[in-house]
């Protein structure tokens, strides 16, 4: 099995004072792309994207830019799913009140929002009701059968359960979409 990853940093300013912060989008978070292992088969996502401030005990959301699957393959069939993790999220030192687990972020995918080509294209969680946690691997998007070139997007969506004791700080953490 070949896979395609794609990194995307995420960042949020928690606050504990009587005033919430908004956040602009992080500085010099990072985006990676693997060298595609399986020519024809990759996904993109956005660089960085900031989830905003809130207060602990607050649930800060935040719908992502597209989010895409392309497939060039000259194989047939030609299914693939398109898989989601998450890091934690740290600041400081990243002691456990500075660290906010994957546990805490909830992820769903949305309906696919453009396609083209062939093919049953199945979204992982279509509506927010059905988002599930990133304590583990989830898949966000499948292709179940069809033949030719494909291309589909989608626009996920994210909330995070900031911890009633999680301290002050800029807190950063990694989305990783992959496909195979």
């Amino acid at each position: 099995m070949r896979r395609l990853v794609v990194l995307m940093g995420l960042s949020l300013v928690l606050v504990t004072g009587a005033a919430v912060v908004r956040s602009a989008p992080a500085v010099g978070a990072s985006f990676v792309i693997a060298r595609a292992l399986e020519t024809g088969l990759e996904v993109s996502a956005s660089a960085s994207v900031s989830l905003g401030g809130g207060r602990p005990g607050a649930t800060p959301s935040r719908q992502l830019t597209a989010v895409t699957v392309r497939d060039s393959r000259p194989v047939n069939p030609n299914t693939w799913t398109a898989t989601v993790t998450s890091t934690a999220f740290t600041t400081g030192t990243g002691t456990s009140t500075a660290t906010i687990p994957a546990s805490q972020l909830s992820y769903w995918s949305g309906p696919a929002i453009r396609s083209t080509g062939g093919g049953n294209l199945i979204p992982g969680q279509p509506t927010r009701p059905q988002a599930q946690t990133l304590a583990a691997p989830r898949v966000a998007f499948r292709k179940t059968s069809g033949n030719a070139n494909n291309r589909v997007t989608w626009s996920p969506g994210l909330v995070l359960n900031l911890p009633a004791t999680a301290v002050s700080g800029l807190y950063r953490g990694t989305v990783t979409h992959s496909v195979s």
